[in-house]
């Protein structure tokens, strides 16, 4: 039988008894009177776009898609995808160049990495940031990621015949975060897993998870991509015989759960096979695996669970290795958005907005004043520091500071 997306109508919006716990939870609705609201937006509109596609709200572009209405529904109703698909099936405007421009991370990565130090030096520029808002609406205020001029990859093949030699093995997709932005996460992976007797391979060609040009309307795309790395994922899985390891929570969630929602990619296959990093470590540990940990390591931590990884349920898994650190005096953040969203929080129209839903986990660290805050999103990162000046590390960096060379 052919596979299938979950088409707007498949959705369980008859599940939906109206209570609006999804609107209290929703970030955006507290602070963006435009837009409607996970309720009206997802299982009360779709009755409505089912008879009549004219009833399309284009202020349905205002969701997140941080997915915080879905934890919270009690009936279990797929309130944000109910609304990703609608904008997806319905949706009539073009994506500009900005949001072609946001999406392409492979493209832009690939551009940048030779002239890194370059692309740095005038996007930290004001003139620069100014001129961007003027031609293309991405807000000048926002402080764009630095990219490596060497990459993920480049770094991993050299290691290929070291990590051969380990018994265990597993394969990592690093993303476009790791892979342009920032390799060091990625070489602290490799520090851990091999410390644990793991040794990591990469997969073949893998594209971007394709989160980006979901939402910024450019779907055919991002299904391309899907279909892809699928067929990279298999290769890795059934070829290979390896699990497949992520460290961006958003990666995580776009690869097992989007692909066959939005998309109408079949990975079941694979799903099952695609971890977080800091969910594989732990259960090694919790199976015996023993870490040698440095003995006059200090730091104090507070941990921000991304909305991504609660809603995979895997939040749990990073706090409790934060908490297997001696030395880690650790803080557990109450559950809050960031409010950034991926490129959405870049774009002019919604910055003030992405700011404003960030207050409330803003102010919980300041009030900590944490060392240093864990997350495992790349663009959680990104919005904390620029907004609080506190530095941002991935738990599995901090993991990887605290054991042994």
């Amino acid at each position: 039988m052919k596979f299938q997306a979950y088409t707007v109508s498949k959705y369980n919006f008859d599940e939906c008894m109206k209570c609006t716990v999804c609107s209290v939870y929703c970030p955006v609705l507290q602070v963006n009177p435009l837009y409607p609201g996970p309720k009206q937006a997802g299982p009360d509109g779709e009755r409505l776009r089912l008879k009549d596609p004219y009833f399309f709200n284009y202020a349905l572009k205002y969701c997140l898609n941080c997915k915080r209405c879905e934890v919270a529904c009690p009936s279990g109703v797929d309130v944000a995808g109910l609304i990703q698909a609608a904008r997806i099936k319905y949706g009539q405007d073009r994506p500009t160049l900005r949001d072609r421009l946001l999406a392409s991370t492979d493209l832009m990565g690939t551009l940048a990495r030779p002239v890194a130090h370059v692309v740095n030096g005038l996007t930290g520029l004001r003139v620069t940031r100014a001129a961007m808002e003027a031609a293309l609406q991405i807000d000048h205020r926002r402080v764009f990621p630095k990219y490596s001029g060497r990459s993920f990859e480049s770094w991993l093949r050299r290691q290929a015949h070291a990590q051969a030699a380990y018994k265990d093995q597993v394969a990592y997709f690093h993303g476009c975060y790791v892979n342009y932005n920032y390799p060091q996460l990625g070489k602290d992976l490799v520090k851990v897993l091999n410390a644990l007797g793991v040794g990591v391979q990469l997969l073949d060609k893998e594209k971007c998870c394709g989160i980006a040009y979901i939402t910024n309307g450019m779907s055919d795309i991002a299904r391309k991509n899907a279909r892809h790395n699928v067929s990279v994922l298999e290769e890795a899985v059934h070829g290979r015989g390896l699990k497949v390891l992520t460290t961006s929570s958003t990666c995580s969630l776009t690869l097992r759960d989007e692909y066959p929602a939005l998309l109408g990619v079949d990975n079941t296959g694979v799903r099952a096979s695609i971890l977080i990093a800091s969910r594989y470590i732990y259960e090694r540990l919790e199976a015996g695996a023993q870490l040698r940990f440095k003995p006059g390591f200090r730091k104090r931590v507070a941990y921000h669970t991304p909305c991504h990884m609660e809603k995979l349920g895997w939040g749990v898994f990073s706090e409790r290795l934060l908490r297997r650190i001696p030395g880690v005096e650790f803080t557990l953040l109450d559950s809050a958005c960031c409010g950034i969203a991926g490129t959405y929080g870049f774009k002019s129209e919604n910055y003030e907005a992405s700011q404003a839903i960030g207050v409330p986990l803003f102010e919980q660290i300041r009030a900590v004043d944490p060392e240093v805050v864990a997350c495992d999103c790349e663009t959680c990162k990104w919005q904390i520091e620029m907004s609080t000046g506190y530095s941002v590390e991935h738990p599995i960096s901090i993991l990887a500071q605290a054991i042994e060379d």
